[in-house]
C-alpha cells in the first residue's frame, strides 16, 4: 500500500492495498521555511560587491603599501568563491528528482556548505600566517588609507551578511554564506581598529596581533558549521532530531508491537527523511493512519519526508530487524 500526501498542492494521492505481508505509507510534506531560492539577490549582490571590494583592495593596497589590505582582499575572492558555491547548489536544489538523482539534488546544498566551511579555514589560515610573518617582519603602511578601504569593507560584507541573516537557522548552507560575510565584517573591522591605532602609536605590531584575533573568532564560528556540514555529507542524523523521541513516539502509536531499520538523515539542508519498519500484528492501519503519523513526524519533528513499511508479522521475520543491519 502507498500513500502519498502533499501539502504544498492541498491533494492527496491513494495508492492500493497489498494484503499481505509488506505496506508503505509515503509522506512528503515540504515546510514553508526560507529556502536557497529565495535568496538569489542576495547571492548576486554579494558576489558583485565582494568582487569591486578585491580590486578595491588590491589597487589601495598597493598605493598605500598595505599587505593587510591585499590580504583583505584576497579573502574577499574567497568569499566570491563561496557565495558561488552556495548559489549555484541553491539553484540545483530546485531542479525536479529524475531517473537518476530520485532525491532531486538538493543535496548539492551539503556539499556547498562543507566547501563553503573548508575554505573559510583555509582563508583564515593564510591570514593568520600572513600575520605571523609581520610579527617578525613589520610593514609599514599608510595607516589612513588602510581605515578608509578597510571600512568600505565592512559596509560592504555587513549588508551582505544581513540580506542572509533570516534564512541562517533554517539552511545549512544560507548560514555558511552568512558566516562567511560575518567574518569578513570582522576582518575588516578588525584593519581599520588595527590601521587608527598604528596612525595614533605607529604600534606596527598591532596589526598583525589582531589579524591572530579575528582569525581564532572565524574559527569559532566556523567550526559549528563544518561540524554539521560533514555530519550531513555522512548522513548522520540531522542536528536538532532526537532520534530517541522519535523511536519512542513510533513505537506508542497505536497497534504498533515493535519499530526497527529506523533511519533518518538529511536529504539536503532544509528536508530530512525518515523509513522505518513498522509491526502491526492486528493487520494494516490504513492510509488515514499512516497520514496521521506523517503529519505527527513533520509536525512535532520536523521531518517532512517519511516512509513507512507496515509488517503484519513478528519482526523476526524480517532480515532487516537487528539493529546492526543496515
Amino acid at each position: 500500500m502507498s500513500t502519498h500526501t502533499h501539502h504544498d498542492h492541498a491533494h492527496e494521492h491513494h495508492g492500493h492495498d497489498h494484503h499481505g505481508h509488506d505496506g508503505h505509507g509515503h509522506a512528503h510534506r515540504h515546510g514553508h521555511s526560507h529556502t536557497p531560492s529565495e535568496f538569489g539577490v542576495a547571492f548576486a549582490v554579494g558576489i558583485t560587491l565582494n568582487i569591486a571590494f578585491v580590486f578595491v583592495g588590491v589597487a589601495f593596497g598597493i598605493i598605500g603599501h598595505s599587505v593587510a589590505l591585499i590580504a583583505d582582499a584576497g579573502h574577499n575572492l574567497s568569499d566570491v568563491l563561496g557565495l558561488a558555491m552556495a548559489w549555484f547548489a541553491s539553484v540545483l536544489a530546485k531542479r525536479a528528482p529524475s531517473q537518476r538523482f530520485t532525491y532531486g539534488m538538493g543535496s548539492s546544498s551539503i556539499l556547498a556548505a562543507l566547501a563553503n566551511g573548508v575554505l573559510l579555514l583555509v582563508a583564515t589560515g593564510a591570514i593568520a600566517l600572513e600575520a605571523i610573518q609581520r610579527l617578525f617582519h613589520p610593514q609599514n603602511p599608510a595607516g589612513n588609507i588602510v581605515m578608509i578601504v578597510a571600512a568600505i569593507g565592512i559596509v560592504i560584507n555587513s549588508a551582505t551578511a544581513l540580506m542572509f541573516l533570516r534564512g541562517r537557522k533554517d539552511d545549512l548552507n544560507i548560514r555558511g554564506a552568512f558566516l562567511h560575510m560575518a567574518g569578513d565584517a570582522a576582518i575588516s573591522l578588525g584593519v581599520v581598529l588595527a590601521g587608527l591605532v598604528i596612525v595614533l602609536t605607529h604600534w606596527q605590531w598591532v596589526d598583525p596581533v589582531v589579524s591572530l584575533g579575528i582569525s581564532v573568532v572565524i574559527v569559532a564560528g566556523t567550526w559549528s558549521l563544518l561540524r554539521d556540514s560533514i555530519s550531513m555529507t555522512l548522513q548522520g542524523v540531522p542536528a536538532g532530531i532526537d532520534i530517541v523521541a522519535v523511536r519512542s513516539f513510533l513505537e506508542k502509536c497505536p497497534g504498533v508491537c515493535a519499530i526497527h531499520d529506523l533511519h533518518v538523515w538529511p536529504m539536503s539542508t532544509t528536508e530530512t527523511a525518515l523509513t522505518c519498519h513498522m509491526v502491526i500484528l492486528d493487520g494494516h492501519p490504513g492510509d488515514a493512519a499512516l497520514h496521521k503519523i506523517a503529519d505527527e513526524l513533520k509536525d512535532r519533528f520536523g521531518i517532512p519526508h517519511a516512509t513507512i513499511q507496515v509488517e503484519i508479522t513478528n519482526d523476526a521475520d524480517c532480515a532487516l530487524a537487528p539493529e546492526h543491519t543496515v
